[in-house]
């Protein structure tokens, strides 16, 4: 639950701009650049240590976790078939698309590339989380055990 604090999930998004500015910064300061990159890695995965369990999940950032992990759940629990979509594929693509476009961006250090690879990424992500929000929220209504999660 740590997972779906609003600070946990927000602050996730500052990763990839980190991460890109790091690895620019090698032409300034050579390998120190890996203290920061490694530490925005770092960042991204430890990430739901650093926060507590949500006071509420009444909001959009921690549905979105929810959603997620009733998504990973289909397999135990039938998910409505509007649900049962190629779009969370496409936008998961979307995003891996600007992931390595921004990586293309550090080694070449392009800037619209950058620009284009984190707007692309987020663009992907930002738009699959709110599919899981609306995912969280049709399931909730229909099995119990989601609606617990809620508070």
């Amino acid at each position: 639950m740590k997972h779906s604090n609003p600070w946990s999930v927000w602050t996730r998004y500052s990763v990839l701009p980190l991460i890109v500015i790091s690895f620019w910064s090698r032409a300034l300061i050579g390998w120190w650049c890996l203290v920061p990159g490694i530490g925005s890695i770092l960042w991204m995965f430890f990430n739901p240590v650093f926060f507590n369990k949500p006071k509420s999940t009444k909001n959009w950032a921690s549905k979105s976790v929810l959603g997620e992990r009733v998504y990973r759940n289909r397999d135990n629990v039938e998910i409505p078939d509007i649900h049962k979509t190629p779009l969370y594929n496409i936008l998961n693509t979307i995003s891996f698309i600007g992931m390595v476009l921004s990586l293309w961006a550090i080694v070449y250090y392009s800037v619209w590339a950058a620009i284009l690879g984190i707007a692309l990424a987020y663009l992907g992500k930002s738009w699959y989380l709110d599919r899981m929000v609306w995912l969280y929220e049709t399931m909730k209504d229909k099995d119990e055990k989601y609606r617990k999660w809620e508070y």
